[in-house]
């Protein structure tokens, strides 16, 4: 799978070609007709990338924009935002309340696809091959092998999941529960305290040396790997 996918559209024809070319593509879909619903399975199901409508019927695309960009959880989430509005003031409007791309309709569904992907490159490194690298830390995808500064880390399964997803979301904020969900599944129950004991063994592992500290815990929100942290 190549990403999972959140779109938020109340056009039922629409709804269904993003949702037939996207998964065409290995995406995971899920999809909502409602702006106040699109903002609980943002926090539900942690999208890698919102397609989200300018008009829907009970909040306007650009409020939904504006409230996830306030959210420390969601703000680095990317954002394309779909209208038939095509005035250049309402692209630039979408674009500075946060938005990460804008296509007019109609649009050209291999259009979409691409900047669906172009932005998921830019957003998530992983998707640019097996060896994914920040800030010293290089994870490679296929041998499960972690070096950081050239010095290898031995990390057990679930560490390494946990690393990896962090690696593919630098920057991001998740919760416990979004965590658990990413790294352990939607259909395995664990104690939720359990994430914390593998982010204590991660940063062990990390830190190993004296090294500084990429792994920020964000009180009353959760854990970000972050390089702010190691100033922290």
């Amino acid at each position: 799978m190549l990403g999972r996918i959140l779109v938020i559209e109340d056009d039922p024809e629409i709804q269904n070609l993003i949702e037939y070319h996207l998964m065409k593509n290995d995406f995971e879909v899920s999809i909502t007709s409602q702006g106040e619903e699109g903002l609980l399975m943002v926090n539900e199901q942690n999208p890698d990338l919102i397609i989200l409508d300018w008009m829907l019927p009970d909040i306007a695309g650009i409020e939904i924009c504006r409230r996830l960009r306030r959210d420390s959880t969601t703000q680095s989430t990317p954002i394309i935002m779909i209208t038939g509005r095509g005035d250049e003031s309402d692209k630039i409007r979408g674009l500075e309340t946060g938005a990460d791309d804008y296509i007019t309709k109609p649009f050209s569904q291999k259009e979409m696809v691409a900047r669906v992907k172009a932005i998921l490159r830019r957003s998530r490194p992983a998707l640019s091959g097996s060896i994914i690298k920040y800030e010293g830390v290089e994870l490679d995808g296929d041998t499960h092998k972690v070096t950081r500064d050239g010095s290898p880390v031995h990390l057990g399964p679930t560490e390494f999941r946990l690393l990896r997803h962090f690696i593919e979301h630098p920057g991001r904020v998740y919760t416990r529960e979004q965590l658990l969900d990413s790294v352990w599944g939607h259909d395995v129950y664990v104690e939720i305290r359990t994430v914390d004991v593998h982010i204590r063994r991660l940063r062990k592992a990390l830190n190993e040396g004296d090294k500084p500290n990429l792994i920020r815990t964000i009180r009353s929100a959760g854990y970000s790997l972050d390089a702010s942290a190691a100033k922290s």
